[in-house]
């Protein structure tokens, strides 16, 4: 981080801190929030983890979890609440996320809040809005990041057990538990690392992977059987999902999660997408292999962006004009998709 020792010095003493991150939160956003707000407690701050929605409950197991603000339109947290204490807050920690438009009705709040922002992510293309930044796209996870600055502050023996299990938490899934292109030396040596300082990676694994309601696993068997598409001569394939279906098997938030993955598992398959109706708007997931960037497609046609092989998008047509203009980029890229690289 540039500036390493401005922001030790600012948080040197006691401060109200606000901890940050995008909507619809990960294991690798939430586990880097909370284990950054474990670390900052110890260090004597007041700190306050906010979310700009829901989260899958198959994070609830997190430390911290039961004290984090987050909103929804079924949350009994107002909204005006989390935007007193970002106006309120000294600092303010903005983490798994490249642009405040990604924590949404948050955002002006944030962009206007007096206090010193800190940005600690790992996204392409970041906007410039923090004082402080630790950004770096070569790194797998924020979580990774996170630990990063705890050892470049020097407090590494701050880190306990439950901080380490949620950064952790953070490292095995944005790396697909050690498998996606982005696993290398240096993820493994931070996991082993953080199991040293009590992290448990049985129990993370069995939590974040193996926790499934029956309707998830209804809705995965649905997908497989009946909604994934494959186009040979794009070496593509794509889920579509209605609101209907969605509801049809008791979707909840962080069920859909994953799913866009199967596609990528496909011989010889090098794009995979999934895109289903959130209410107000059609969401796309993007996952690629190899030297395609959905990046750069999420970024031109569906307002989004991400990592190179790792994206997410945003259609505000209905779910069949989203499909139909997908298809119609597809021949854009053809030879990419379906050259050896």
């Amino acid at each position: 981080m540039k500036n390493l020792q401005g922001l030790k010095a600012l948080i040197g003493s006691p401060r109200h801190i606000i901890v940050i991150t995008h909507f619809k939160p990960d294991a690798d956003a939430l586990g880097s929030s909370l284990g950054l707000m474990g670390f900052l407690r110890k260090k004597g701050h007041e700190v306050t983890v906010i979310t700009p929605s829901d989260y899958p409950s198959f994070l609830s197991w997190m430390p911290g979890n039961e004290e984090v603000l987050a909103l929804s339109h079924d949350s009994e947290v107002p909204a005006e609440k989390a935007k007193a204490l970002i106006s309120k807050a000294d600092i303010i920690f903005c983490l798994d996320f490249s642009s405040l438009k990604r924590i949404e009705d948050l955002e002006d709040s944030v962009r206007k809040a007096p206090g010193v922002k800190v940005l600690i992510d790992h996204h392409l293309e970041p906007e410039d809005f923090a004082t402080f930044e630790l950004w770096d796209v070569a790194s797998a996870s924020t979580a990774g990041l996170v630990f990063q600055l705890i050892e470049e502050l020097g407090e590494k023996n701050l880190v306990d057990a439950d901080i380490a299990n949620c950064l952790y938490a953070g490292i095995m899934t944005d790396t697909g538990g050690f498998r996606h292109s982005n696993t290398t030396q240096k993820e493994f040596l931070i996991a082993s690392e953080l199991t040293g300082l009590g992290a448990n990676p049985s129990r993370v694994a069995k939590e974040i992977y193996d926790t499934n309601s029956l309707e998830r696993l209804k809705l995965t068997g649905f997908v497989l059987s009946q909604k994934l598409q494959v186009l040979s001569q794009y070496n593509t394939a794509y889920i579509m999902l209605t609101s209907q279906e969605l509801k049809q098997f008791g979707s909840q938030t962080g069920d859909t999660e994953g799913l866009v993955n199967y596609g990528l598992s496909i011989k010889g398959i090098k794009l995979s997408v999934l895109m289903y109706d959130r209410k107000n708007e059609i969401k796309l997931s993007f996952r690629s292999l190899g030297n395609f960037s959905v990046n750069e497609m999420a970024r031109k046609y569906f307002e989004g962006g991400g990592h190179k092989n790792a994206s997410g998008g945003t259609s505000h047509t209905s779910l069949e004009s989203t499909l139909q203009k997908f298809l119609s980029i597809l021949p854009e890229y053809q030879t990419q998709l379906t050259s050896t690289n």
